[in-house]
């Protein structure tokens, strides 16, 4: 049951680190209403590039989503659906995890467990997609 514990506290870490990201981006780039935004800033308006830094981060736009490293080297990577909301999966929650100064490795089934575990807070979007419920 440890390393459920243990996975549980890596889920949580990850919803805090994109929190802080979305904290530090909103506050270096007044224009972001949410975090998703960053990829309309780099796609339609070139405000800002495909990657760069902000603050404490350093970012890097891909696809539909945008990874986020931290100074320390913690990585949070998210994807962000249709309507604008953040959304990630096991395998950017086992990236998240070994990034840490400290790594985590956590095994995709612990992680599941642990994402299930924390229901209501976390919800599962479409099949093996999470999102923190608002």
């Amino acid at each position: 049951m440890e390393r459920v514990g243990t996975a549980r506290d890596l889920v949580l870490g990850y919803v805090d680190a994109l929190n802080a990201v979305d904290e530090a981006m909103r506050a270096a780039i007044p224009s972001l209403e949410r975090l998703a935004d960053v990829l309309g800033l780099v796609r339609s308006h070139r405000i800002i590039g495909r990657s760069g830094r902000v603050g404490a981060y350093s970012y890097a736009v891909h696809g539909a989503g945008c990874r986020f490293v931290c100074d320390d080297g913690a990585e949070v990577d998210v994807d962000f659906a249709a309507d604008g909301s953040e959304v990630f999966d096991v395998w950017r929650l086992r990236c998240y995890g070994l990034s840490l100064p400290e790594p985590l490795d956590v095994t995709d089934e612990d992680l599941r467990a642990a994402v299930q575990s924390l229901q209501p807070l976390l919800a599962e979007v479409r099949p093996g997609w999470f999102s923190v419920a608002n």
